[in-house]
């Protein structure tokens, strides 16, 4: 997955495990369209009895289907992917979708444009925000709460009673992020919303020369947090350490441990019990 750049009211419901749902979310309708127009097959790493499991696109002998977690969320989530993002088995915006039902994915190029994510841009329902470091942005767009509710009509930088977040992300590499920030005028007149986070990434399948570079999911993770789905953050939070381990723990062909303490956190929030973070 690609690393987001950052310079970091609606209650939810009890989360559960549930198996993987029967209609592929955006992210895996994405990646099967993708490949659909490939010229050739795309090789992920593995070798060549690279097999992986469609639902998660882990090795079978490390599926983690059965872990993934269901919980309600308020807030909504826009990918919009580089080209090849969809494809990489290590891409954590497929995570994000698999936790927040309301996740819509897009392809990225500069000259053609979805007319669904233009659509889903102009819901009356959605108040998007494009999440993005404000020190590139000018002043005027930069925000880093979600915006109250307007006192009157024409209000600037706010939003409309009842309107629901939606945080659009660019799922891409940094240099990449930059390009496609600069070259989608579409997005010009939404709010940027600069996250503001001293945590440090736990993403550990890609390098990242920037400490303040996090993995999509986990800006996804603090986007939510802040909309007040707390247990969907935590929640997704839980669940990178998990995908990460079972993907590493392929790549080193050992097997995985169900009472390590990721797999126990990720269980006991999935049944909506406290869990220290």
């Amino acid at each position: 997955m690609g690393r987001a750049a950052i310079f970091i009211d609606n209650p939810c419901g009890a989360a559960r495990v549930m198996p993987s749902p029967a209609l592929p979310h955006a992210v895996a309708r994405l990646r099967s369209a993708r490949l659909a127009r490939s010229a050739k097959p795309f090789l992920a790493r593995g070798g060549p009895r690279g097999e992986r499991c469609a639902g998660c696109r882990l090795r079978p002998s490390h599926c983690l289907c059965a872990l993934r977690p269901a919980v309600q969320v308020h807030a909504g989530v826009c990918l919009l992917m580089a080209d090849i993002e969809p494809l990489k088995p290590s891409n954590t915006g497929w995570l994000v979708a698999d936790v927040v039902a309301d996740t819509f994915a897009f392809g990225w190029t500069r000259t053609d444009v979805d007319a669904g994510l233009l659509a889903l841009l102009r819901d009356p329902q959605w108040q998007p925000y494009l999440v993005f470091p404000g020190e590139f942005v000018a002043a005027e767009r930069v925000v880093t709460s979600l915006l109250p509710v307007a006192a009157h009509a024409g209000a600037s930088l706010a939003r409309d009673a009842g309107k629901r977040p939606l945080f659009v992300l660019l799922d891409a590499t940094w240099p990449e992020a930059r390009k496609m920030f600069r070259k989608s005028p579409y997005l010009d007149q939404m709010p940027v919303l600069s996250l503001q986070s001293e945590q440090l990434s736990r993403y550990r399948l890609r390098r990242s020369q920037r400490d303040e570079h996090f993995c999509t999911s986990e800006v996804a993770g603090l986007c939510l947090d802040l909309a007040g789905d707390v247990l969907a953050a935590h929640l997704l939070e839980a669940y990178l350490d998990v995908f990460t381990d079972h993907y590493l723990k392929a790549r080193q062909q050992q097997p995985v441990d169900l009472q390590d303490a990721a797999h126990l956190r990720l269980a006991a929030l999935a049944g909506g019990q406290p869990c220290a973070a």
